[in-house]
């Protein structure tokens, strides 16, 4: 019954029901009735990092087969060679696009999959695919140069209109230009994404990244995932400070308008003229960032003057979702609003960001730990035979009432799943090699 609730993006009611489960036989004084084995609906003291790279697997076959690296006639759809490539060809349609925030993700994704557990598969997923999306845009600079204006599969990359189009793929192609496998000279690429976000983004008066839209003068707090990690990778590859101190200045700006101090909790939205400000904590919103921190505390140097500041932050945000978490492990669209569905996608984050800052020594295991295992044991749920993602919330613009938030459907091929699901995989197979568990009086104990 769960299932199909969910399926179809709204849970109205409560919770699934949580039984309560008593023994035919034996009473208080012939049964140790505090050791019966409650019947959970997701796993509980059971995970081993084979479990979760059989996931990672299954993710893996189903990601490598449903994004291929082709270009097709956009009316014949036959297949075109790249040196002969015009404003006619596209990339060959998959179940997922090559190039997108969410591919951004999956590529980091792919990854840390493959660092965390040594399988080669995974990191030529991400080499593989970016060699060739710098090859379509090599070519693609040519092409324009003699037909200026015309179309072309990678305008996102050659010409970037939102953050949306920057952040998440200049992260992404920072990180493996980093592996020493990338073929292609990434720089101009990178370089181009980098120039948008630190000059040619709209911003408030203050110099704080911004939109347009719903209304004007709007932060949004995914932007802080879609800008800030490409200016702290940028930091790492160029060792200039200045990446560093825009990534930190603009989280500073954003969290001072946006993160509720009393509930730990980023609101969505803010807008400029709006007073005073509806708060829904959206529950794939605070992924963003809090993956941005997490982030910016892999990348800033460790005298840097703003990393005290983000490493507090962490700590408080990681406080305010472990206390909203379901007993199923997910997180409610609404994190706050235990009426709204379970959602997929932002447990994923939470679970990747809980088990890396544990494994970074930034939150300690005995109290994080077992959070982050329930959080993945319950998305490995969500994880169907094909290797799809069931449970996430399609992409979602910014309301101010919670219909729309509540009524937000969710899909299979919501893109913003996979990253975070191989992410989350990665850093719990880290986190038990390094962090085992045992069971304690039934409950699940971090060793050290």
């Amino acid at each position: 019954m769960l299932k199909a609730i969910l399926s179809c993006g709204v849970m109205l009611a409560a919770a699934p029901s949580f039984a309560q489960y008593t023994t035919a036989k034996g009473n208080d004084v012939t049964t140790p009735l505090h050791l019966l084995k409650p019947d959970y609906i997701v796993p509980y003291g059971e995970t081993k990092p084979a479990d979760i790279k059989a996931v990672l697997d299954r993710v893996y076959n189903y990601l490598d087969a449903g994004t291929p690296m082709q270009l097709v006639n956009r009316t014949s759809k036959a297949e075109v060679d790249l040196k002969s490539a015009n404003a006619d060809a596209i990339f060959k349609q998959g179940d997922y696009r090559l190039i997108s925030y969410e591919w951004g993700v999956t590529y980091t994704g792919m990854l840390e999959a493959g660092f965390a557990t040594g399988d080669k598969k995974y990191t030529d997923y991400t080499i593989n695919r970016i060699n060739y999306i710098a090859d379509v845009v090599s070519h693609y600079k040519d092409f324009l140069k003699a037909n200026p204006g015309a179309n072309t599969p990678v305008r996102s990359v050659i010409d970037p209109h939102a953050l949306d189009d920057a952040g998440s793929m200049a992260a992404a192609m920072i990180k493996a230009q980093r592996t020493g496998q990338i073929k292609s000279d990434l720089r101009p690429v990178i370089n181009n994404y980098l120039n948008y976000i630190m000059t040619k983004e709209f911003r408030l008066k203050d110099g704080t990244l911004a939109r347009n839209r719903p209304q004007p003068n709007t932060l949004w707090l995914d932007d802080l995932y879609m800008s800030l990690p490409a200016l702290a990778q940028m930091g790492v590859l160029t060792k200039e400070k200045k990446y560093f101190d825009e990534a930190v200045k603009q989280y500073n700006l954003f969290a001072k308008r946006m993160f509720n101090n009393e509930k730990n909790l980023y609101m969505h939205g803010w807008v400029q003229d709006m007073n005073p400000h509806p708060q829904f904590h959206w529950a794939r919103a605070n992924g963003w960032a809090i993956m941005t921190k997490i982030e910016l505390l892999d990348a800033l140097p460790v005298n840097h003057p703003g990393r005290a500041g983000i490493l507090a932050m962490l700590k408080k945000h990681a406080d305010g979702l472990a206390s909203r978490q379901s007993g199923m492990g997910f997180w409610h669209q609404l994190i706050d609003r235990n009426d709204s569905y379970l959602e997929t996608s932002a447990t994923a984050i939470y679970a990747y960001c809980i088990a890396r800052a544990i494994n970074k020594g930034w939150l300690d295991a005995k109290a994080y730990g077992p959070m982050a295992l329930l959080a993945w044991n319950a998305v490995s749920t969500k994880v169907n035979a094909q290797g799809q993602v069931e449970g996430t919330c399609v992409g979602t613009g910014m309301a101010f009432d919670p219909a729309f938030y509540y009524y937000r459907p969710v899909n299979v091929y919501a893109a913003h799943s996979y990253g975070p699901v191989l992410l989350a995989g990665a850093e719990m197979y880290r986190m038990l090699l390094s962090h085992p568990y045992e069971i304690n009086d039934s409950s699940v104990q971090m060793v050290k």
